[in-house]
């Protein structure tokens, strides 16, 4: 009978400031990020799951922190016992009493949490010999349901609704997971439109994302609508008229400018706009929708819980939402999420702008077409183009389109040498960045 022994944390940190990879309105230098942690057990065979919680730099350590601060609800508890009963395992830890004080199911703490569930379905689909979103696909519809808090939930979504909901997709799995073979599942990308990038950048990644087959590419806006209109104007020369362009303001604006500037952008042909206020603030989102039509509204990469999203979708305050892997409590919420969008008819567009998180997220979104949803139509997963590498089974993109992961779990495990050379602040790389800093400040000093 084996044993969970240890939670080991990993301090990682990227420092993708330097090419202002990743920078948006709100986050002008991102150090992409990953609070990664490594769930070990005393099994013969080596079983382990794998997780992280992506961050963008300071801040990073109090995250791995948080997760360390689990250990003492996992370490010493039965591996299969937990791993048979994934729903009960994830209330043990959201329902914990004191940490609830800290959110209840938000912030630092529910993100930990959520990195520990995710190792642990990581090992679960380990110890199934399947890719995670396959071990989710194949599980029963009440297997599913089980799996779920419907705590918060129940004006909305009863598990009775989402048994029916599940039921009712189980008829054409076998042909869905045959397409998804084949053919993969559609991504847009968000490579070309980082905010730091100069027009020249901006133009030739744009003409390089067609070229590699995307039909969506996404823009990062909210700084200055002169800058704004220069650049979605360059990017539709680039692009054509037949691609879809977002934007995405990273929650930059109150209500009254967020419907003026997207009244200037409208004429672009915007396919959405993400993350316009807010993300707490579901009456914003309502209005600036309503101000904005046709314009799409969209959000969701820091939406805290179920319960947020609940409500964006009761209050019709979007027309389409991200799901994040690393922001809400592991998969069992954000399965909570794809039955509540399902219920209501909203399309997905899962988030994966961030280090590990197109890795995660795309089996969220393939097991919601083979079991939820059933539809890919009209839908995709962001897709960005850097630190693939560092992890075991990087994502693969053909035609812009992701292939489905064939490796066991959830594609979140590390390299070893990436995690040594990019743990901060002792890792190779930040003691290389410190030497180049001293030397910058020395030849500064002499010169002047």
């Amino acid at each position: 009978m084996s044993k969970f022994t240890a939670i080991d944390t990993y301090d990682v940190r990227f420092p993708t400031s330097r090419e202002l990879d990743g920078s948006d309105a709100m986050n002008p230098d991102p150090d992409y990020s990953a609070a990664y942690l490594i769930l070990r057990t005393d099994d013969p065979d080596g079983l382990a799951g794998h997780g992280l919680v992506f961050t963008i730099g300071r801040g990073n350590d109090v995250q791995t922190a948080a997760i360390s601060a689990l250990s003492h609800l996992v370490v010493g508890r039965d591996v299969d016992a937990v791993l048979d009963d994934l729903g009960s395992f994830a209330r043990t830890l959201t329902d914990d009493s004191q940490l609830r004080w800290l959110g209840p199911e938000k912030g630092v703490m529910h993100m930990a949490i959520g990195g520990v569930i995710n190792a642990v379905w990581d090992m679960a689909a380990r110890r199934a010999r399947k890719p995670l979103w396959r071990y989710i696909a194949d599980m029963t519809p009440e297997e599913l349901v089980r799996t779920i808090d419907f705590r918060y939930l129940s004006d909305a979504l009863t598990p009775e609704q989402a048994l029916d909901l599940l039921r009712a997709a189980e008829p054409g799995k076998a042909q869905r997971m045959a397409s998804l073979l084949q053919d993969g599942y559609p991504a847009y990308t968000t490579s070309p439109g980082w905010l730091g990038y100069s027009d020249e950048k901006l133009t030739r990644l744009a003409r390089e994302a067609v070229e590699d087959g995307f039909r969506t590419i996404k823009l990062k806006v909210g700084l200055s609508i002169e800058d704004d209109m220069r650049r979605c104007r360059l990017a539709r020369e680039a692009i054509g008229p037949e691609v879809a362009m977002a934007v995405d303001a990273n929650q930059r604006w109150d209500v009254g400018p967020a419907i003026a500037w997207m009244k200037q952008l409208a004429p672009f042909g915007i396919a959405w706009i993400e993350e316009p206020t807010s993300p707490d603030d579901i009456l914003a989102h309502a209005a600036i929708r309503r101000g904005i039509a046709p314009v799409p509204v969209s959000t969701g990469e820091h939406t805290q819980n179920r319960v947020v999203f609940k409500q964006l979708l009761q209050a019709q305050a979007v027309d389409l939402i991200q799901i994040d892997a690393a922001r809400v409590g592991g998969v069992n919420e954000n399965l909570a999420i794809l039955l509540l969008a399902a219920k209501f008819g909203i399309r997905v567009f899962p988030h994966a702008g961030g280090v590990g998180l197109c890795e995660l997220v795309q089996h969220l979104a393939m097991a919601d077409f083979i079991a939820i949803s059933g539809s890919m139509e009209d839908r995709a997963i962001e897709f960005v183009d850097h630190l693939h590498e560092h992890f075991v089974e990087p994502v693969t993109i053909r035609h812009g389109r992701y292939l489905a992961p064939a490796l066991p779990g959830f594609s979140a495990e590390m390299h070893v040498d990436s995690v040594r050379r990019h743990l901060y602040p002792s890792g190779p790389v930040w003691s290389e960045e410190a030497l180049a800093l001293a030397s910058q400040g020395l030849n500064a000093q002499a010169a002047g």
